[in-house]
């Protein structure tokens, strides 16, 4: 018996399987209920009582050793399986990865983002979902200002407390609830408004805002900020202009153009034959939206700017329908590869 468990023992360590259906046949070999081990547990009874206690424990260390090494053995199948799936033809060529690319509208909220970031302004983002005060009523515009009927808004289960967001000024109103001054941000994301898809409009598109509040902030300072952004964005030959108009939330308030960088301001269709092209609104935060910020406006000043992204991509991409941003063309899309 003792000669017997010796020489299974042995066999058992030394098993190797090429296959997983030979792990099977160990099994039924050697555990199964007719199995070489099974058969020596039987014939334990005629076993002498003196020698039974060394006997049995070399049994059950036999079984034992058995039972790891077939489970031993279906590990190393299954790990196979993980790192090379058996369906799979290794033999086949590699097929060639088509490199992807960035859209176009990520590539230049990008852009804008990295030109912001070399002169301090850090990014900050807010919910989609507002409510009135962050989008409207903390930005001067009271229940019945006519501006709000500027903005066509999309209200949340009829609630007209609760809405999507119409601009990301919503995000400057909470930076400056949460944060004391000087603020240096921009706000980049997406806008909801409740107007008819064409060339020129969508209901869904995208803002890049910027705020800069501090002590003795100016309007030249504003100026400067988006002089360099223009040049920048559309090159060192840009010229600007600032054309006054209305906000409610700043004071005073102005159209930034720039020139028109598809004739070089010479005049066509772009621009309109004028030479100029209209990419963004700004102005001086008004002292009563810094007061509803909890910010002194006796001691700070700051100035605002706001761009739709489209516009800017537009422009530098010279895209003539804005549709074609949303539509997943890829014939459109794979104009931009290898942009970064």
């Amino acid at each position: 018996m003792l000669e017997r468990i010796k020489h299974l023992t042995e066999e058992i360590g030394n098993l190797k399987a090429d296959l997983p259906e030979e792990v099977e046949q160990f099994r039924l070999k050697y555990l199964s209920k007719k199995g070489l081990v099974s058969v020596l547990f039987e014939d334990f009874r005629d076993v002498p009582a003196p020698q039974k206690k060394e006997t049995g424990q070399l049994l059950n260390q036999l079984k034992a050793a058995a039972q790891q090494k077939i489970e031993e053995l279906k590990a190393s199948f299954e790990v196979r399986e993980e790192e090379a799936d058996p369906g799979m033809d290794l033999s086949r060529p590699v097929t060639n990865m088509v490199p992807g690319t960035r859209h176009p509208l990520s590539i230049v909220r990008n852009e804008i983002i990295r030109i912001f970031a070399q002169i301090g302004y850090t990014v900050a983002e807010g919910p989609e979902i507002e409510d009135d005060w962050h989008n409207f009523s903390a930005l001067n515009f009271p229940p019945e200002h006519p501006a709000r009927d500027m903005q066509d808004t999309f209200f949340i289960a009829k609630d007209p407390e609760i809405l999507l967001r119409t601009h990301t000024s919503s995000v400057q109103i909470r930076t400056m609830e949460t944060e004391k001054p000087p603020i240096r941000k921009i706000f980049p994301g997406r806008v909801f408004r409740n107007e008819a898809i064409s060339a020129r409009a969508h209901c869904i598109f995208h803002q890049v805002e910027g705020l800069y509040v501090d002590k003795n902030v100016s309007f030249m300072d504003l100026k400067q900020t988006l002089l360099y952004f223009a040049r920048e964005m559309f090159g060192e030959s840009t010229e600007i202009r600032l054309r006054p108009s209305f906000f409610p939330f700043t004071e005073p308030s102005g159209e930034l153009d720039v020139s028109c960088n598809i004739c070089g301001g010479k005049g066509c269709n772009i621009c309109k034959y004028t030479g100029w092209v209209e990419i963004l609104g700004c102005g001086m935060v008004d002292p009563a939206v810094l007061e509803n910020c909890g910010i002194d406006s006796k001691i700070y000043t700051g100035f605002a700017f706001g761009m739709g992204i489209e516009r800017i991509t537009l422009l530098k991409y010279q895209v003539k329908d804005l549709r074609l941003f949303f539509e997943n063309d890829l014939r459109f899309l794979r104009q931009f590869t290898g942009t970064i």
